[in-house]
């Protein structure tokens, strides 16, 4: 037994590059310092985790940086560990071990969280590229192409692609997709060929009158866009072939390619009144009424 926390203890002291292991109160520690690649945690693993803690202790310190210019409470910032900090937390601890690193700007800080997190945690498609975004918008880098060379150093130059494209997609699409971090690589990708083209006002008019909708309900709206978009010979946002009218009273009139033709959809609050239907109807019959 003496072996083993003796063991344990070596192994939570051992040196990082760059850091000395201190005990520091929870309350000085800003855990949103930086951008958070997962934003969403899964709480039953949270839970998991705090049993852990209360039966065996916290096996592996957190890692922060001393901020330049604290704002108190906040003496540090959170490099890694962000489960780790919030278990502790619930447990009603008041100080957590902790790895105290040195970077010397916030950029490396920023890269030194995600490259943690990497080995940690598996980051969806998703989270990697919101990740980007908010670096960007943040200003820690200038354009989205930095933000991956800095913080994804070792892509490809295909998946570094892949990744910009994906960041279009959050762009275009980012508060409209509900739970979009369950999206795979290959859902992005299609999306971002969409967008890419030209096709993001109808993702978006696709998306809009959907109330209360899971993932796989939009997924399923969106479909035959995205399945258009990779064999239409023109653009989405080319004047002909039409394909989306938007008139007066929020009227919204949206063309959709279907296995068996062309399926016309309305949305908006005219296309509730029965009668705008029966007009439309008539005026098509009389248009292919035989004389």
């Amino acid at each position: 037994m003496l072996a083993a926390l003796t063991d344990r203890s070596r192994r939570m002291t051992t040196p990082r590059a760059n850091a000395d292991l201190r005990l520091i109160p929870i309350a000085q520690i800003d855990a949103n310092a930086l951008p958070r690649d997962r934003r969403v945690m899964a709480e039953a693993d949270i839970t998991t985790l705090q049993d852990s803690i209360r039966d065996s202790g916290l096996r592996q310190p957190i890692e922060v940086f001393a901020q330049s210019s604290p704002k108190p409470p906040f003496l540090y910032g959170l490099i890694s560990g962000f489960r780790r900090l919030t278990a502790v937390t619930r447990l009603g601890h008041t100080t957590v071990p902790a790895f105290v690193r040195t970077p010397e700007t916030y950029d490396q800080a920023f890269a030194e969280m995600v490259g943690e997190n990497e080995i940690r945690v598996q980051i969806s498609p998703w989270e990697k590229a919101r990740l980007v975004m908010t670096a960007v918008q943040g200003f820690y880098y200038p354009t989205p192409d930095a933000a991956i060379a800095a913080l994804f150093p070792m892509l490809s130059r295909q998946s570094h692609y892949r990744m910009r494209s994906h960041v279009d997609v959050i762009e275009a699409l980012g508060g409209t997709l509900k739970t979009p971090e369950q999206l795979s690589s290959r859902q992005l990708d299609r999306i971002a060929i969409a967008v890419r083209n030209g096709w993001e006002n109808l993702l978006l008019a696709a998306l809009e009158p959907l109330r209360a909708p899971s993932l796989d309900t939009q997924w399923q709206a969106i479909l035959p866009i995205l399945t258009e978009s990779t064999t239409a010979k023109t653009t989405g946002d080319t004047p002909r072939p039409r394909r989306l009218l938007h008139l007066k009273k929020g009227l919204t009139i949206r063309r959709e390619l279907t296995p068996h033709g062309y399926l016309l959809r309305f949305s908006g609050p005219e296309a509730r009144k029965g009668g705008m239907m029966d007009d439309v109807m008539d005026y098509v019959e009389r248009w292919f009424q035989s004389e």
